[in-house]
């Protein structure tokens, strides 16, 4: 289990990146596809990081020490220059109103830490594009954020199929978050940002934990700031959410609908995943294809 992990979400920028953004919005009010590149940029940043830092405390030997082919460490590198290229892409779009890299802590500690990270990262990154791209509102920067998103999911199909082990493409669908669902995930690694960066109108849920096999008809434990019996386990899996009741000790019955491949877990005190009734999380869970392997549940 990962005591930390990262995301990279949101939108990308315009093809036209030689010029930064024309602000369209009206007096007093901030430009949305401003707010949301900055947004993106913040977390690109982040994922930049991880990889560019990473990778230079852990070197060939370091991997194939851990058991990894040569291979694997060449293609991160590659992986890593395509998160350089969205940072670049981002900052001289934005000009003058980009957002500056912040300071982390991933709590990698080898390669194969560093490993699973990249995968949690990754997949997450495919969900927080899918729930920003429905706010952008010049089709120019939408289709730049699929280019990037399709990229995004090759990276995590090779990470999650050829370094792990494991199936590449556990669900028909991919899963959207909202902002708020996706800075909850980034939030416990930052651990500071340059004051002259941007405001951005996000906020992070508390965080919660899951124990028990989140598959379909098992019971699971919820638990968490403010998490208490009557309110819903929510499940968000593709375009679908599920909820199963919260009973005495955090005990929840998950639906039969939830079946392999990744899934979001959100306590909520109603049937909703409105940002005003969730409670904690989200949780990241992976549950493997075969009944015999064991799911993955990562914390913050």
């Amino acid at each position: 289990m990962l005591t930390k992990f990262a995301i990279v979400a949101a939108a990308a920028a315009s093809a036209v990146t030689a010029a930064p953004l024309n602000k369209r919005a009206a007096p007093g009010q901030a430009d949305i596809d401003v707010v949301i590149l900055n947004y993106a940029l913040t977390l690109e940043h982040l994922e930049n990081a991880f990889y560019r830092d990473h990778l230079a405390k852990y070197d060939a030997a370091a991997f194939e020490a851990a058991g990894y082919p040569s291979w694997v460490r060449d293609r991160f590198v590659e992986i890593g220059g395509h998160e350089k290229s969205h940072v670049d892409f981002l900052t001289t779009a934005l000009g003058d109103q980009a957002t500056k890299e912040c300071t982390y802590e991933f709590g990698v500690t080898d390669p194969k830490t560093f490993v699973a990270t990249s995968q949690l990262l990754e997949g997450i990154g495919n969900s927080a594009y899918l729930g920003a791209a429905a706010n952008i509102t010049n089709p120019a920067y939408l289709t730049a954020a699929g280019s990037i998103l399709t990229v995004e999911a090759r990276h995590s199909a090779w990470v999650s199929s050829a370094v792990q082990k494991g199936d590449g493409f556990g669900k028909p669908f991919d899963t959207p978050l909202n902002f708020n669902q996706t800075y909850s995930l980034a939030a416990p690694l930052i651990t500071s940002c340059p004051d002259s960066n941007p405001a951005l109108p996000v906020k992070a849920f508390p965080a919660a934990t899951l124990t028990g096999t989140p598959g379909p008809n098992e019971e699971v434990t919820v638990s968490g700031e403010g998490v208490e019996a009557g309110q819903f386990l929510a499940i968000l899996s593709g375009p679908m959410v599920y909820f199963a009741d919260i009973t005495d000790g955090g005990k929840a019955t998950l639906p039969a609908e939830v079946g392999y491949g990744r899934s979001y877990f959100v306590v909520s005190k109603s049937k909703s995943i409105s940002d005003d009734d969730v409670v904690a999380g989200p949780i990241v869970a992976d549950v493997p294809l075969t009944s015999g392997a064991a799911a993955k549940i990562y914390a913050q």
